[in-house]
């Protein structure tokens, strides 16, 4: 099996060519090969296929190490536009991919980097079926925003960077991606501000627990600060760096 291995932010993924596997990737195996003690170890898989559509480079599906499939992930979508350019699936550094959260277009901007315009964020969603058009609600005690960015995040504000860094996440992260408000389950982000336009959040996501960073989990907590009146545009600090 051919595969590669690669991070961004401490988000790390295995990146495989669906034709270039020689077995399905089945929720077992998935689970395997993204366990770190007795597999490689990874945030989850990166699967990469021909297109369905013209006007495309490639379909890309994405795995969590639970084996449930994700609709988008922001550092695993910066992997795999980098991978694909660099095995030669496009020469250009402007392209589009097809996910199930819809089209992704990046843009490469150095051998290592490139942006990524995550479409529109809503606040209304199927994924928060009993939330209203402003997408606030409660869950665990907690005020939280709901934000649909392709996946559905459920971003929480706390008073200050102390209390955010004292969170357990591990322990109450499950209650509340499993909370029945949201029937797709959630990915959570508590953020507080640090100064105006910088915010400091942690991460955890749906079917992988507490993560170094997360490209829509940033993009979720971003969302909710300014819907709160802060500053545009937002850097977010996690554990794994900025975004």
């Amino acid at each position: 099996m051919r595969f590669e291995k690669w991070q961004a932010l401490g988000n790390d993924y295995v990146i495989v060519e669906r034709d270039a596997l020689p077995f399905e990737l089945t929720v077992a195996r998935i689970r395997r090969l993204c366990d770190r003690h007795v597999g490689l170890g990874a945030d989850g898989i990166l699967q990469l296929e021909p297109a369905d559509e013209p006007g495309f480079v490639a379909r890309l599906r994405i795995f969590n190490p639970d084996g449930s499939e994700a609709e988008l992930s922001g550092n695993g979508a910066r992997e795999a536009i980098l991978y694909l350019r660099n095995r030669g699936w496009t020469d250009s550094d402007r392209f589009s991919i097809q996910t199930i959260a819809g089209e992704i277009r990046p843009t490469i901007t150095g051998p290592t980097t490139c942006t990524v315009d995550m479409g529109r964020a809503r606040t209304a969603s199927d994924a928060f079926p009993g939330g209203g058009r402003d997408g606030t609600g409660e869950v665990g005690g907690s005020a939280f925003q709901h934000v649909s960015v392709g996946n559905p995040q459920c971003s929480i504000r706390v008073d200050d960077e102390a209390a955010l860094e004292a969170l357990d996440l591990p322990a109450i992260g499950p209650a509340i991606e499993h909370d029945p408000q949201f029937p797709q389950r959630t990915n959570v982000s508590w953020w507080c501000e640090l100064v105006p336009g910088v915010i400091r959040a942690r991460i955890f996501e749906r079917g992988a627990g507490e993560t170094q960073s997360s490209g829509t989990g940033a993009t979720g907590a971003a969302v909710s600060y300014v819907l709160r009146g802060g500053d545009s545009p937002v850097t977010v600090r996690l554990d794994g760096g900025e975004l």
